[in-house]
């Protein structure tokens, strides 16, 4: 991971995915000093997903639209643009949800607990599951961080019955439609194969 993530950018997605990471961490100051201390926070949050695809050896187009998706997440509640513009939340949650989770699912086929998408004999069906609950996953654990911001920061954060499901069922679609393109599109830089271990013998 830390070989990927030195390696020099070398065609312009390359570039720009790079140069959308220099733009999140600038942003992080930005956010402090014109608008409040707790969007600087939100903006920092979502650095690690942002830089996150280099560590995995994501192809730039990828890259370079994660890197996009997520930062548009972390400005939309600094504009609060989930409040104001009607459905954008939903948006947010079918496509920032399934970006994590696609990114998510490589970083685990990184450290061997799920199969690489191209490993010797890997089912497509398997990515489609294991990122659809991935999704559902990462959904549930944000609508709890909501609710620990609402109950203990400041209530104006906004958190319904209605509004909880509908981002779980937002989250969920953000994390099949991930899967289906985990299955069927190569999404790091080059194909890793996993090896094939050959049987053990077993003593009589």
């Amino acid at each position: 991971m830390i070989d990927d993530f030195l390696r020099p950018p070398r065609t312009r997605l390359e570039w720009g995915a790079d140069v959308v990471r220099v733009i999140g961490v600038l942003g992080i100051v930005v956010a402090f000093i014109w608008f409040a201390p707790t969007d600087a926070g939100v903006v920092a949050a979502a650095l690690p997903a942002v830089f996150a695809p280099r560590f995995l050896g994501a192809r730039a187009g990828f890259d370079l639209i994660s890197g996009v998706v997520v930062l548009a997440a972390a400005w939309s509640n600094v504009f609060d643009l989930y409040r104001t513009v009607p459905g954008w939340d939903l948006v947010m949650h079918v496509v920032c949800t399934g970006v994590l989770a696609a990114l998510l699912y490589l970083a685990l086929a990184r450290l061997e607990v799920v199969p690489a998408p191209a490993a010797v004999g890997a089912l497509r069906r398997t990515p489609i599951v294991i990122v659809t609950a991935l999704g559902l996953a990462l959904g549930a654990i944000w609508e709890m961080i909501e609710w620990l911001g609402k109950e203990f920061v400041t209530d104006e954060i906004f958190v319904t019955y209605t509004d909880t499901i509908g981002d779980l069922a937002a989250d969920g679609v953000g994390g099949l439609l991930a899967g289906i393109l985990v299955a069927w599109v190569r999404l790091e830089r080059r194909p890793r194969q996993r090896v094939q271990r050959a049987p053990q013998e077993t003593s009589a």
